[in-house]
Parts: C-alpha cells; sequence; structure tokens
C-alpha cells in the first residue's frame, strides 16, 4: 500500500472497520457504523485539534476498531460487567492498532504512546488522552445523542449529558457549547452544563 505511514494506518483501520455488520445511513448512503465512526472521530480531531500528533490522529481513527467482536452481551451484566467490558475493547483497540503500526514501519515509542491514548491512561492528566476523550464526547453529542435522547425522559437525559461533562476538559466543553444540536438536546446540554459548574469546588 502506498502512501505515508500514517496513510497506511488509517486505511488499514478504515478495512478493518468496514468489516462491521452493523450499518449507519449518512445521506445515501448505507455504510458500516464502526468505519463512520471512526471518520467521524478523525473530522472531529481535525476540527478541535489541528495540530495533533500522529499517535493521536491514530488513536481518534482506531478508538473503537473491531469494537463489534467483543460484544457487551458477553459479559455480566451491571456496572462490574461494564466496566469490564471497556478495558477489554481498550485493551484490544490498542493491541490491534499496535499490529497495523508497526507493519507501516512505526517504532515502539509512537505504538506505545498510542496504545496508552486508547487505553485512557492519564485521564485528566494527560493532555492528548484528554483530547481524545473530548473527541469522543463532542461525536457522541453531535451524532449519537439525539437518537439516544429520543428513548429518555429529561432528568435521565441530563443525568447523562452530565456525567458527559465531567469527562470533558474546560476546552472540550467550550466547544460542545458551540455545537449545532436540535432545540430540546441544546436545552437539556445547557441545564447539565449550568449543574457541572455549580459542582465545581
Amino acid at each position: 500500500m502506498s502512501g505515508t505511514p500514517i496513510d497506511r494506518v488509517l486505511a488499514a483501520v478504515d478495512a478493518a472497520n468496514a468489516k462491521e455488520p452493523s450499518t449507519v445511513t449518512v445521506g445515501a448512503e448505507v455504510l458500516p457504523a464502526a468505519l463512520v465512526y471512526g471518520r467521524r472521530m478523525s473530522a472531529a480531531l481535525a476540527a478541535h485539534v489541528p495540530d495533533a500528533s500522529e499517535p493521536l490522529r491514530i488513536a481518534a481513527r482506531a478508538q473503537h476498531i473491531e469494537r463489534w467482536l467483543i460484544p457487551r452481551e458477553t459479559y455480566p451484566e451491571g456496572r462490574i460487567g461494564y466496566l469490564t467490558w471497556r478495558k477489554d475493547l481498550q485493551k484490544h483497540h490498542a493491541r490491534r492498532t499496535a499490529t497495523i503500526m508497526a507493519a507501516a514501519g512505526y517504532d515502539a515509542d509512537a505504538i506505545a504512546r498510542t496504545g496508552k491514548l486508547l487505553r485512557k491512561e492519564g485521564l485528566k492528566q494527560d493532555e492528548e488522552v484528554q483530547a481524545l476523550e473530548d473527541i469522543i464526547c463532542l461525536v457522541f453529542l453531535e451524532f449519537e445523542a439525539p437518537d439516544f435522547i429520543a428513548k429518555h425522559d429529561d432528568a435521565k437525559v441530563r443525568s447523562i449529558l452530565a456525567k458527559t461533562a465531567k469527562k470533558m476538559s474546560p476546552r472540550g466543553l467550550a466547544a460542545a457549547s458551540r455545537l449545532s444540536l436540535d432545540p430540546r438536546l441544546s436545552r437539556l446540554l445547557t441545564e447539565a452544563l449550568s449543574g457541572h459548574e455549580k459542582e465545581k469546588p
């Protein structure tokens, strides 16, 4: 495969994610969900962190690489089962991305750095880990939250949005406030962010 190392990595991540059976409709196209998610992550990162490093750019694209291979329903119900599933997903994403990066010629340091980002090590302390978390939250708010809020009442949605806000940096929260959202989601996000500000010491 031609192109720069990062071009080869992003193309390989896309090729892996193109195998997901679940699909989403984007305009007139029906596409694999993980493929769409990865591209949305890259676009959001480019918009909000235009000077992102190559490991961060790769981690954003590979955030959900082959996620469907580890289904949630194969883990116990409840919070412990959920957290275990999330950790196992992060490990899989990091291992799979490491293999792709090595094949593209990346050195051990770049691979290790990307793995740290995908495993979310140092959240709130590491600026790039936090930037990745911000992008995850922004993509959720812009593309996934509208369908989610249609299924829940205001109180439930505010609770979820408040938890999302707690994961974000001030820079990420400022970006969230600038998103063009539907009226109900915009109102509930404003209310959740207001509550988040009141909770600060």
